[in-house]
C-alpha cells in the first residue's frame, strides 16, 4: 500500500543544517558531516583506509529510495541544492512546493514540477505519479513540518548523525502539532549514523492522515 514517508537527517542536538545555509553551502556552516553517512568522509579521499559509506548505510538508502515513486521537496531546498546539478539521477518525478512560478524542468531521468497550489496539490500530484509506490517528502524542514502538521505523514525516517552543530536550522522549531506521537518501527545502526523509522500517530493512537 502506498504511504507518505518523510525522510531527513538530523544532528544529535536537533539541527538539519548549520547556520547560514545558502547556495553553495546548502547544509550551512560546518553542516557537511550530517551527510557523511551517505557520501563518505571526504577528508579521507585518496588515503589508505578511506571512510566511505558503510554497507548498512548503502542498503538503507537504497531501500528507502527504491520504495518511492515520487518526491516532494520545498523550493528553498531545491534552490540551495541548485537543482542537484545537470543530471540528478533520481529517476522519478519531484514536486517542488513553491510560491513562485517556474516552468517544469527536465534533467536526465528526473522531472521537477513546480507546484504553486500548495501542499495539498503537490501531494495529489505526487500520489498520482507514484501509483502504488510511496511518496517521499525529502524536506527541507519547513515542508516536512507542514506535512506533519497536516497529518499526511505515515512514517518518518529520521537519521541521527553522531555530531553536534550547536546552532543552525532545527527540524521541529515552531511545530504546533504537539499531539503527534512517533512509534519506533525499526532501528538500524551503523558506525556513521542511527536510522530510526517511526510510525506517525496522533495522541489518540490513530495513524495521522
Amino acid at each position: 500500500m502506498s504511504k507518505v514517508l518523510a525522510a531527513i537527517t538530523m544532528s544529535m542536538d536537533g539541527y538539519i543544517a548549520g547556520p547560514n545555509d545558502r547556495v553553495g553551502a546548502g547544509l550551512g556552516d560546518d553542516g557537511e558531516p550530517l551527510h557523511y553517512w551517505m557520501f563518505g568522509d571526504p577528508s579521507t579521499d585518496g588515503k589508505a583506509g578511506r571512510v566511505g559509506p558503510a554497507e548498512v548505510d548503502r542498503a538503507y538508502i537504497d531501500e528507502l529510495f527504491s520504495s518511492g515513486g515520487a518526491w516532494i521537496v520545498g523550493r528553498t531546498m531545491h534552490d540551495l541544492a541548485e537543482g542537484w546539478g545537470d543530471d540528478p539521477g533520481f529517476g522519478l518525478p519531484v514536486f517542488v512546493v513553491t510560491h513562485r512560478d517556474r516552468e517544469t524542468d527536465v534533467k536526465g531521468d528526473t522531472t521537477f514540477t513546480f507546484v504553486t497550489g500548495g501542499l495539498d496539490e503537490a501531494l495529489r500530484r505526487a500520489r498520482e505519479a507514484a501509483g502504488e509506490k510511496n511518496v517521499i517528502v525529502m524536506g527541507g524542514a519547513a515542508v516536512l513540518r507542514q506535512c506533519l502538521e497536516a497529518g499526511i505523514v505515515d512514517e518518518l525516517a529520521l537519521t541521527i548523525a553522531p555530531i553536534l552543530l550547536g546552532s543552525g536550522k532545527r527540524l521541529f522549531d515552531g511545530i504546533a502539532a504537539t499531539d503527534l506521537r512517533f512509534e519506533p518501527a525499526a532501528v538500524i545502526e551503523s558506525p556513521a549514523a542511527t536510522h530510526i523509522r517511526y510510525r506517525v500517530t496522533s495522541s489518540a493512537g490513530t495513524i495521522a492522515r
